[in-house]
This record gives structure tokens, sequence and C-alpha cells, in this order.
């Protein structure tokens, strides 16, 4: 597999195995794959030889917000092997902020010496009525949403993916009771403010399934002894519920919350990604085309880099992964600049020394050359390709 090395290149992908049935069948693939555990900690230790502070820094890199940096460094200095967790709805095809974002995040943390538990929240995205409900559908995109990861370079060894359903199951006794008194403890009111982690209002109108969804985020933190919530600023709130919790059962250690940045869509006043608007997200198997068609409509004003999403994918994506961005052009509109800080470039869009035309170019290859692998490995396996045929038929919802 891709190896995100540390200045943020690749190195050479190896094969992937298959984890759905033969292709070209009409049926959904087979669930026969099975959570990627890690080898035990001793025998996965990191090379890099890194220092406390060198560790913190490169935790801290992955987050817009720490709390508490305080309680990080006290435990990056006395845990061996702490517990990030992060989690995901399988919900539809995986957009670049979640394709290439995470596996930037999840290598940057086990290079820091974390084991990474990938919560593949199936019961989570019933609960919401991600596709309509349908377990098996949701199941199925979990499965090409792992394939997506490996194929990008999300290194593995240190990594669990763990399906919530099976888990839940398999420790009933241990996490119903957790849920129960996190509920217990809570009144409604503080629960339905944490509705955002579902991509919902305290406005809009909840299920009771929709209600009973923040208690068991908040227990799944508990339930996998993690020691650093990695996830993104929307679920913020329910972090926070966590800590909260901590409190209220006088818990010393509490969940520090590390949450990254939300990548914005690419239309004008997006302040997210929208799967079910193919127009406001870069996919993680699109075609060289289909990027620069987007990326050369997206909206990119002259000289203002506040909230222009081009600027953000530069700054997030293209600079974090080759630790540097390329713009080519003729000598007469100023010659080829490389540029390594995200500061050089803003100075440059805003004097108006770097064109929007210019910029999006080398964006959208920029963009295609981190995506290529995955195109490569869903055209070439036969398994993947029929994992993406399969998710590309389903229906998106809400």
């Amino acid at each position: 597999m891709a190896e995100l090395l540390e200045n943020g290149s690749t190195a050479l992908q190896t094969p992937l195995s298959s984890c759905s049935d033969q292709p070209g069948s009409d049926q959904e693939p087979s669930d026969t794959s099975t959570p990627t555990d890690p080898a035990p900690a001793s025998e996965n230790e990191p090379s890099s030889g890194l220092t406390l502070d060198e560790k913190l820094r490169l935790v801290l890199s992955v987050g817009e917000e720490c709390i508490q940096e305080d309680e990080l460094r006290n435990l990056l200095e006395k845990k061996k092997d702490p517990v990030c967790y992060d989690g995901f709805e399988p919900s539809g095809r995986m957009h670049i902020a979640q394709g290439v974002m995470k596996a930037l995040s999840v290598n940057k943390l086990t290079d820091a010496g974390c084991i990474v538990k990938i919560w593949v929240a199936d019961w989570f995205a019933q609960l919401n009525n991600k596709m309509g409900g349908d377990l098996k559908k949701i199941r199925t995109i979990g499965r090409y949403m792992m394939e997506v990861w490996k194929a990008v370079g999300m290194r593995h060894d240190r990594v669990q993916f763990l399906w919530s359903s099976d888990e839940i199951n398999s420790r009933a006794a241990e996490y119903w009771p957790l849920v129960m008194d996190i509920a217990r403890r809570n009144k409604l009111p503080r629960i339905t403010r944490c509705c955002q982690i579902m991509g919902r209002s305290e406005q809009d109108e909840l299920t009771a399934a929709q209600i009973f969804y923040p208690c068991m985020q908040c227990a799944d933190i508990f339930f996998l002894k993690a020691d650093i919530c990695q996830l993104g600023m929307d679920q913020r709130k329910v972090n926070m519920l966590a800590r909260e919790y901590c409190d209220d059962i006088k818990r010393k250690n509490k969940p520090i919350i590390l949450s990254h940045h939300m990548l914005s869509g690419l239309n004008k006043g997006q302040v997210k990604m929208s799967k079910s608007d193919p127009t406001s997200s870069i996919y993680m198997e699109d075609e060289e085309y289909e990027v620069q068609s987007k990326i050369k409509k997206a909206y990119c004003p002259p000289n203002v880099v506040e909230e222009n999403p081009c600027i953000e994918y530069i700054q997030y994506i293209s600079l974090p992964w080759f630790g540097k961005f390329e713009v080519e052009r003729k000598e007469e509109h100023g010659g080829n600049r490389t540029y390594t800080t995200i500061e050089e470039l803003v100075e440059d869009y805003k004097s108006g020394a770097l064109h929007p035309g210019d910029l999006k170019d080398a964006l959208a290859k920029s963009l295609n050359k981190i995506l290529q692998p995955v195109r490569d490995h869903f055209k070439n396996d036969a398994g993947a390709r029929d994992l993406l045929r399969t998710v590309k038929n389903y229906k998106v919802t809400r």
C-alpha cells in the first residue's frame, strides 16, 4: 500500500486483496470482511524515535483545536500506545476531505506512537436513517470506504477498523449499562444540543433513535478506552459531553479532544462538503476530467482568501501531502513558482501575483496526482470495482 512519508510524499503501493464477491454480479457484495487488527504494540513500535516535543507537535498538527494541550503532553509522556478514536457513518461515496485528510491524520498519529481505533458506525448510520436504514447497504459502503483508505495510503499496522454492531453485540453487557447511565445523567436539551454530530440542527424534528444516538456516541469513547477523540469540529459537542460525564462520575482522566478542520464545499457559501451535492465535493474515485471540471467551476474570487475553498484545499490537502505546491506558468505570466508554506501562497494571491486560473490548474493537477492510486485500485481490483459499482447505484438519503 502507498506509504505517506513524513514530508507528505507517497511511496510505492503494493496490491490489495479483494473484500467482495466476483465482479459483475447484480447482487450485493457479500459481507465477508473482518476488522483489521494491529499486531501487539510491542511488535509495532514506531521507528521514528521522536522526542516528546516532536510527538506533541505532530499530534497537535492534526487538529484545529485541542482540549486540553497540557493533558495531551502528559498522556504522550506517561502512556505507551495512547488510543485515538475516530469514526464514520458509512453513508455514500467518499469525498476527498474524508479520504485524504483522514489518511494524513491517521498516519501522523501512528507515527507519534498512537494506536487508532476507527469505529465503522453501521448501527449509527442506521439510527440516522442513512441508506433508508438498510444495514446491508450501510455495511457494503463501510467496506468500500476501507478500500479507499488502503488505496490512498493510510497505513494499517497500528490501526483497527471496528464495526460498531459487532463490537456492541459481543460486549453488550458492558456497553448498554454505560449508555443508560449517560442518558440518565443528562437532560433532553443537553442531548439535543449534540444533534449536529448527525448532520442535524436543533430545529429539526428528530426521531427517538436520533435522540438516543448522542448517548451512544458518548459511550463509544469509554467503551473503546479512548484517550484521544480525533473527530471533526462538528463532533465537538458530544466529545465535550464525554468530558462532562467524567465530572459526573468523578473520573480524573478525561478524553482529550483533538478536533480537525472541516473542509468547505466547492461552491460559494458551502461551509461543509455534501455527499448529496456532487458539485460541492471531489470524490475519491473521480476521473481526472471530473476533478478538473469541478475545480474549474469552484468558487475562487481574485485576491480573496477568506472562505475560498481552493485556498483551503491547498492548505489542508496539497501542501500537507506533498510538502509543496507547484504552479506552472509561462514566463510572461510570472514563470513557475513553488510554495512551501500557505503564508507565501496567500501573500501572492492577495496581491494578484497568483491568478485564480493558474492556482486552479495547479490544484487540479495536485489533487489528480493524489487520487490516481485510488482510481487505479478501483479499476484494476475486481472486488473493489464491484464494490464501487454497487455503491454508485445507491441513492444517498439525508
